[in-house]
């Protein structure tokens, strides 16, 4: 059984190789770069040398919290620098005109999720890397968080046969409000959070051939856009995925689960960061092969989605640029995932399946 766990573990691994390892400087300092950018790539031990904020105080007291050596006057400092790793972590609205920049600039760019705000910007910022020979790469990084990583890697290693079903239930509580500039958004859930979910289901399944969804507001709720959706996908092998996200769970009660079937078992496992976020608790992870295990066999989770997977897009960047690869996360992957969400808010719009767009990339 050992043996069997062997690579499930190294799917799961977030180190960077010494001889990959190049330092990073970042834009933006806000909260998502104080609790998991910067407190993983630490603990992955890769060197963040500036950051630059428009609120320069903000940037100061990140950098002093997290031993950054230089906080930039301006964009334009930080990019005259000798760093040419830029983690580019600012709201979709903002990221295009920074995204142009770094590139004139030479820079290889880490990119916040969503990528941009629709897919043609999007496809025009991927083929703007790929024309100045730039590395870029999507910070979509829930499918390096470990349970959902190992659920993949075990799947893909055949343990529960042929995949037929992948699937996310979480009911909880967002105060999306706390975010200024998302409470005004009118589309709000899956571009912001089962983003996370439909990029996991990708990294698995591919992209998929329908799409259905449904989105609602609940009376009484703060923010503009839609806070539950029920989403379904379709793909050519005949396997399907069901997301079913609400944020206004008032009973007391969250839970968020993810569940992959199979001719041969099924995975489960639960997203603990979700149960009382940003706290959370330590993940669940348990599989019932038919070919490897007597029932139901926990798997030890022992890293937390926030901060620790932040260290994967990242790494997976470091390694693309080392060794001339791609980064799993490339912006050319992304874009069949922005395709998706696209597709879903198509059929929140007119009721009917859709089949998202079959030349994202």
């Amino acid at each position: 059984m050992l043996d069997d766990l062997l690579p499930i573990a190294a799917a799961t691994d977030l180190s960077v190789a010494p001889e990959h390892r190049r330092p990073i400087a970042i834009v933006g300092a806000g909260a998502i770069v104080d609790v998991a950018h910067l407190p993983a790539y630490r603990r992955a031990g890769l060197e963040v040398r500036g950051i630059f904020d428009v609120d320069e105080g903000r940037a100061r007291d990140v950098a002093a919290r997290h031993g950054v050596p230089t906080v930039h006057a301006s964009l334009e400092e930080l990019l005259a620098s000798d760093v040419d790793v830029v983690d580019v972590a600012v709201p979709a609205r903002a990221q295009p005109a920074i995204v142009r920049q770094a590139l004139a600039a030479g820079k290889h760019l880490l990119c916040q999720k969503p990528f941009a705000e629709d897919l043609t910007t999007a496809r025009e910022l991927v083929d703007a890397a790929e024309a100045a020979n730039r590395k870029l790469a999507v910070n979509q990084q829930m499918r390096f968080e470990e349970g959902i990583a190992a659920a993949i890697a075990m799947a893909e290693q055949g343990w529960i046969g042929e995949v037929t079903a992948f699937a996310f239930d979480v009911h909880i509580v967002t105060d999306f409000s706390s975010w200024e500039w998302l409470a005004k958004l009118e589309k709000l859930e899956v571009w912001y959070h089962s983003i996370h979910y439909l990029d996991s289901v990708r990294a698995l399944l591919g992209d998929p051939v329908r799409a259905y969804a449904v989105g609602s507001r609940t009376p009484g709720q703060k923010v503009a856009g839609e806070t539950r959706t029920m989403t379904t996908l379709s793909f050519a092998s005949g396997a399907h995925a069901i997301l079913h996200v609400n944020h206004e769970n008032r009973t007391g009660d969250p839970h968020a689960e993810f569940r992959i079937d199979g001719s041969g078992g099924s995975i489960k496992g639960t997203i603990g960061l979700l149960y009382d976020y940003p706290d959370g608790r330590p993940d669940t992870l348990a599989v019932n092969s038919a070919e490897r295990t007597d029932g139901w066999l926990a798997y030890p989770v022992t890293r937390r989605w926030i901060p620790d997977a932040f260290a994967g897009p990242m790494g997976s960047l470091l390694r693309a640029i080392a060794t001339d690869g791609e980064p799993e996360t490339s912006g050319r992957d992304n874009l069949g995932t922005l395709a998706l969400v696209e597709a879903l808010y198509r059929s929140m719009g007119t009721g009917d399946a859709v089949r998202p767009e079959e030349s994202a990339r």
